[in-house]
């Protein structure tokens, strides 16, 4: 397989308040410092980390929503430069317009792309039925419940054909068990459309069981750590995968590699809030 995504010693620096100094007073904050992996095409990777360590930084420069401070990200071998429909996003929150329905919702993006109305349409309810949202193309956001939602969210980014889709925790908000029943959907959706995958995550059960790889991120300014190859996920067709002594092992080894990761976190967190 070839490189789909490329960073190339990625770095991202933002300039904050120093509430320190006086007033007006600014320093710089490094969210993210040499970032250097890249992601082949057609690959489900998890990236996992301490909180702050920089995910959703590190999303946000691949989804072109900013712009790295040194470095640069190459997708299909060209730098990005900004938003692009060849990249879908699904964030946490689902970001829906309450005033349309489900098949509205999914409907208005491809109508800024020019797709006359049938074709919207039948766009529309292929993608609801491929989350398992046939029935529903008539409801509202708020008939819907949080793991409906999200479905709809992702069908939306998967209805424009993106070569690439890029998930911010997605199922962080729900529960214990729509969010295990949405994982297990979107390996189902990945083996169908073949997308290449970028999964954000702080959860390493949920980093173990969706990723072909694993890549661990360090306590901030975060870089990657170590990617691990999950032979897990490639050799196991269990229904319980969690249960089994391969994924207790998978996980150990990333807890490994995090736990000290966690504790440096949690010291920076201690130390700002004191601030």
């Amino acid at each position: 397989m070839t490189d789909k995504i490329q960073f190339d010693h990625v770095s991202k620096v933002f300039k904050i308040r120093d509430s320190d100094q006086r007033k007006g007073a600014v320093k710089e904050f490094t969210a993210i410092k040499n970032v250097h992996f890249s992601v082949k095409s057609g690959e489900f990777l998890s990236l996992v980390g301490p909180s702050g360590c920089g995910k959703s930084t590190l999303l946000d420069l691949l989804g072109g929503l900013t712009e790295p401070t040194s470095g640069q990200i190459l997708l299909d071998g060209k730098p990005i430069e900004g938003p692009g429909l060849d990249r879908g996003i699904v964030f946490q929150q689902y970001a829906l317009f309450p005033w349309k329905t489900a098949k509205g919702n999914i409907e208005f993006g491809l109508e800024s792309k020019g797709i006359p109305k049938k074709e919207r349409s039948e766009i529309a309810r292929h993608f609801l039925s491929l989350v398992g949202l046939s029935g529903f193309e008539e409801r509202y956001p708020h008939e819907l419940s949080g793991g409906m939602k999200q479905r709809v969210a992702i069908a939306r980014s998967l209805a424009f054909d993106p070569d690439v889709l890029l998930m911010d925790e997605p199922f962080a908000a729900l529960d214990a068990q729509t969010r295990e029943t949405l994982q297990s959907e979107l390996l189902q959706i990945w083996e169908q459309t073949k997308k290449t995958i970028v999964f954000i995550t702080h959860g390493i059960d949920e980093a173990v069981y969706l990723g072909q790889r694993v890549a661990v991120m360090t306590s901030r300014p975060g870089t990657i750590k170590q990617i691990m190859d999950n032979q897990l996920h490639s050799s196991s067709q269990e229904e319980d995968l969690r249960s089994t002594t391969e994924f207790a092992k998978a996980r150990h080894q990333i807890w490994d590699l995090l736990r000290e990761e966690v504790s440096k976190a949690q010291t920076f967190e201690k130390k700002d809030q004191s601030a």
